[in-house]
């Protein structure tokens, strides 16, 4: 009997794709999502990370303008009404603003000041938007991956504790290729899981500390631009 147990135990397919192959239709639907959300949020890691570093590059190169002293008009000139960058989006809001606040004589038009904080406003948080696009898919994969997982894996034993019943045998080689394909969900299942949670927890810091520039800016520049009216 051992002998036989062993053979049969020898002749099964214990890899990943031997587990998938004899699994029933319903651990490999879970599975199959397990690994569409893994690949699809991965996608969204290396697609957020390339866009940061892109931000935080535009946002140090139009710092050095800024600050290098040439005048904001001609800054403004220069870049135009279409930013190419984050950064020049909320500066070309608050100025577009400016100009439109200034009437045909020279003047200023009453309350520019609360308006071109106001556009500035609506630019982050139009830039906030995108920067933190595909984060609560990170979120909730990261949050319901071990519970899907967990589905398959029930559903697996279950599955096993079935086989077991109708051969009327308990021997290593009915009982493992269920639990294993069972434990395989739920290793699918936290596969998905850490990376998300782990690289959601960043990129949500990452995308606060960028937007946290663009707000430092936008103060500056509304005081630079409350000398100007007060004078």
């Amino acid at each position: 009997m051992e002998t036989q147990t062993l053979a049969l135990a020898q002749e099964l397919d214990f890899s990943m794709w031997g587990l998938f192959a004899q699994s029933t239709l319903t651990v490999k639907f879970v599975m199959l999502v397990l690994l569409l959300a893994s690949f699809w949020s991965w996608a969204i890691i290396i697609q957020k990370h390339i866009v940061f570093a892109r931000a935080r590059r535009e946002a140090a190169k139009f710092d050095a303008a800024f600050w290098s002293g040439e005048p904001l008009d001609e800054l403004f000139d220069k870049i135009g009404p279409e930013a190419d960058g984050r950064a020049q989006a909320v500066f070309v809001s608050g100025m577009t603003e400016w100009r439109r606040s200034h009437r045909t004589d020279g003047g200023l038009i009453p309350g520019a000041q609360s308006r071109i904080d106001r556009s500035m406003d609506v630019a982050i948080a139009k830039e906030g938007e995108s920067l933190e696009k595909g984060l609560p898919f990170l979120a909730t994969v990261g949050s319901t991956a071990p519970f899907v997982g967990l589905f398959g894996t029930v559903w697996g034993i279950m599955h096993a504790f079935i086989g077991i019943a109708q051969s009327q045998n308990t021997n290593l080689a009915v009982v493992a290729p269920g639990i294993a394909e069972a434990l395989l969900a739920t290793g699918l299942g936290l596969l998905a899981a850490i990376p998300a949670v782990v690289f959601y927890n960043k990129l949500s810091a990452d995308s606060d500390r960028i937007l946290r520039g663009y707000e430092s800016f936008a103060d500056e520049f509304a005081t630079i631009l409350s000398r100007q009216l007060d004078s």
